[in-house]
């Protein structure tokens, strides 16, 4: 007769619970890490740009109507002068909240078209 000592099972209730845990901690925080710096709700889209990161300019307008370049704040009055800073061959994606007023991206469209940059992209979702 084989007496049964108390280490011959491993009891695993402790590891699973702590493994539950950790699995809860780390899908709850993967939902609060965001793709961009700037916080904005973009339109749908069926059609696909993909970005290249290449030496590009990143334009974002938020739906308050505030402008970006990359992760700068542009004031309004100063957008031509910092516009004109890039040469007219660099890459420019524009990021647009979907709530931002119409006029706000005509703006920068106009400038945009006055100054002759033409190698543009509109950063959309996909559906």
């Amino acid at each position: 007769m084989r007496r049964q000592s108390k280490f011959d099972s491993i009891n695993v209730v402790p590891f699973i619970d702590i493994m539950l845990v950790l699995l809860v901690i780390v899908l709850t925080t993967a939902s609060f890490i965001q793709t961009g710096v700037i916080k904005l709700d973009l339109p749908n889209s069926s059609s696909e740009v993909k970005e290249k990161n290449e030496n590009e300019l990143k334009i974002s307008i938020k739906n308050s109507g505030e402008i970006f370049f990359d992760t700068t704040k542009v004031d309004k009055k100063e957008l031509e002068s910092e516009l004109l800073k890039h040469p007219k061959s660099t890459p420019i994606h524009l990021y647009c909240d979907k709530k931002t007023a119409f006029e706000e991206f005509v703006f920068l469209l106009d400038i945009l078209k006055k100054h002759e940059y033409e190698n543009l992209g509109i950063i959309t979702q996909d559906e």
